[in-house]
């Protein structure tokens, strides 16, 4: 069941991605917006690649990931879903990091990117089932 509702969060955190890299950010955010300040700040990439793309990427290989493994269930493909979910966590945290304290200004849609992923590492962390 708890696949299932990543698949939800993964789509809605790979919608706010497309959007980012496809869209232009006016037409999306509106002019001066919080949103417009973030996308061009110096931060909008990683090692020269745009983080709207990368998070594209990311997204999409995670939910196909998920999506296989809810079909064809694999202790591997857990553990790369879980592994994933914690990089793409530490770099939301930064990417938050990044809009409170050093930009000063937040998007949206990286918001819900970023909280989507935080929230779907705590989703699927492993638990200790409890003993009856």
């Amino acid at each position: 069941m708890k696949h299932k509702v990543l698949v939800i969060i993964l789509t809605v955190c790979l919608f706010a991605s497309v959007v980012l890299s496809f869209l232009p950010t006016q037409q999306i955010c509106g002019v001066k917006s919080g949103c417009e300040t973030v996308q061009n700040s110096q931060y909008t990439s990683t090692l020269g690649i745009k983080n709207d793309y990368l998070g594209v990427a990311a997204f999409l290989l995670l939910l196909i990931l998920t999506i296989s493994h809810i079909k064809y269930p694999r202790k591997y493909k857990s553990t790369f879903i879980f592994l994933g979910l914690l990089i793409g966590t530490l770099f939301a945290l930064y990417f938050i990091y990044l809009q409170i304290f050093v930009i000063k200004a937040f998007c949206t849609y990286c918001l819900i990117a970023d909280i989507g992923i935080i929230l779907s590492l705590i989703l699927i962390f492993p638990r200790k089932k409890k003993a009856i």
